[in-house]
């Protein structure tokens, strides 16, 4: 709990973070897994100290073991503060049924279903696996848009610019698998569920969508995120929210 009050005191100096529709987890309980868009190195603790303190507690953080546990200099942070544990991604089964073990101990899991960080912000394929694990351990997937982060600290830096640069965190309601539906297909309804909450915040925010990201419209490249110019605006219909200021 100690590292987590520092990770979130860290975090809130440097940035500004408003969580939206947490009330959706009033109802949750055991194991789950929390799945979220990935642009940016603040996205795991964002996550983590935005959670309420009762699920957040045991949340085990998978990783990409070829980068976080290639050195003991990365492993060690990553492991305290983020309680995290490795995932495999040369295919090798070397960690295999780890994230199903934990889950049947009860223990909620964060993973990151694009597998790497977005250079671009534009949301990359989800891979099936988040999906695949909540069908074969009857476990819920809690979607999460995170607005901004990717903008406040992109790929490529190592500290979030100056300004406390706001960053909006959507959570959404439990999602479990529909009768008959494999896991490619609840993968690809995870992944609308992520971007309809994030570009409906990203409008009421005056940000840019992930829509816009995907047409090439903006970058998080372009210096200072200004807009490449490009003809047409996202459409995307905006929802009414609620906040609060972490």
């Amino acid at each position: 709990m100690t590292q987590q009050i520092l990770l979130r005191t860290v975090l809130r100096s440097v940035t500004k973070v408003k969580i939206h529709d947490r009330k959706r987890l009033d109802l949750l309980h055991g194991a789950f897994i929390l799945v979220s868009n990935h642009s940016s190195h603040l996205d795991a603790p964002l996550l983590i100290t935005s959670l309420p303190r009762r699920l957040s507690r045991l949340l085990a953080t998978g990783v990409a073991m070829d980068y976080f546990y290639s050195s003991r200099s990365r492993s060690l942070p990553t492991a305290l503060f983020f309680n995290s544990y490795p995932i495999d991604r040369s295919g090798s089964g070397k960690y295999r049924g780890l994230s199903s073990q934990l889950l049947n101990d009860d223990v909620p899991l964060l993973i990151f279903p694009e597998g790497t960080r977005s250079k671009t912000g534009k949301m990359g394929r989800f891979l099936p696996g988040a999906a695949s694990l909540a069908i074969s351990n009857n476990v819920p997937i809690v979607p999460t848009a995170l607005v901004g982060a990717g903008a406040a600290m992109p790929r490529g830096t190592n500290w979030p610019k100056r300004g406390r640069p706001r960053i909006d965190l959507v959570f959404g309601a439990p999602l479990w698998p529909r009768p008959g539906e494999n896991a490619r297909q609840f993968s690809n309804r995870i992944r609308a569920s992520v971007q309809t909450m994030h570009d409906a915040m990203a409008l009421k925010v005056g940000k840019p969508t992930l829509g816009a990201y995907a047409r090439g419209e903006v970058s998080l490249q372009d210096p200072a995120g200004a807009p490449v110019p490009s003809a047409g605006t996202d459409r995307t219909d905006q929802k009414s929210d609620s906040g609060e200021v972490a």
